[in-house]
């Protein structure tokens, strides 16, 4: 009970060196490449949802907007597959770090906002100040937008960073609470245990759902501007 609770954060070292490039590649083994005529299930099942993703964001987008496909689902398979592999015991989850998901979320966010500056310029400017805005209000509401743009990317990291972080402190907590509990009472750490089980659950629904809505945010940003 003397450990740190933030140790599984630390990023790992192996004889002084950093390996978190290694643990940020891993997950790319996981999606292996078909190289046969028919398919297995796994990599049906793989490409299939794949499309579904795909068809699910790209509806919406223009003909530009769909160029970027292949990077909105590359990401979403790299923060979904690094979730799920840092809820196992003795894992290190990268996502946890917030100068990793701000280096993930402040290119994304400015190759948008560039890319509307460019193809919509005027209509990037337009959403400083929007039409009928008072005289007196101008400057108060162009400082107001700008700021709530340069904000949109610490939102994507930190959001992504918040939810992970705080369910990997949850089933630490619990986890310790039930071991302390098992020399008091079985049936109370029992009872932990079944707690600790569902919640291992909902983490694996959360890492899932954070790699979409981080995705999704990115598409929508990447809609705004195309």
């Amino acid at each position: 009970m003397n450990e740190n609770l933030f140790a599984s954060f630390i990023a790992p070292t192996m004889m002084g060196l950093p390996i978190v490039t290694l643990i940020i590649m891993f997950p790319s083994l996981l999606f292996p490449t078909p190289k046969r005529l028919i398919n297995n299930r796994t990599i049906s099942i793989q490409q299939w949802l794949i499309q579904l993703m795909s068809k699910q964001m790209m509806a919406i987008h223009n003909q530009k907007g769909q160029t970027w496909s292949l990077m909105l689902m590359s990401l979403i398979m790299f923060i979904g597959s690094t979730n799920i592999l840092g809820l196992l015991p003795h894992s290190f989850t990268p996502t946890t770090q917030l100068s990793m998901n701000l280096g993930m979320a402040i290119p994304l966010w400015s190759a948008t906002v560039f890319t509307g500056f460019r193809h919509k310029t005027k209509a990037s400017l337009a959403h400083f100040l929007p039409q009928g805005t008072p005289a007196p209000l101008i400057p108060m509401l162009v400082i107001i937008e700008t700021i709530s743009l340069f904000i949109q990317p610490v939102a994507l990291a930190v959001r992504l960073t918040a939810n992970i972080t705080a369910g990997h402190l949850l089933i630490h907590l619990i986890g310790g609470t039930t071991l302390a509990l098992l020399n008091i009472s079985t049936m109370t750490a029992f009872i932990t245990f079944i707690i600790l089980i569902l919640l291992t659950i909902l983490e694996f629904a959360v890492a899932l759902i954070q790699a979409y809505v981080f995705t999704l945010l990115v598409s929508l940003y990447l809609h705004d501007n195309t």
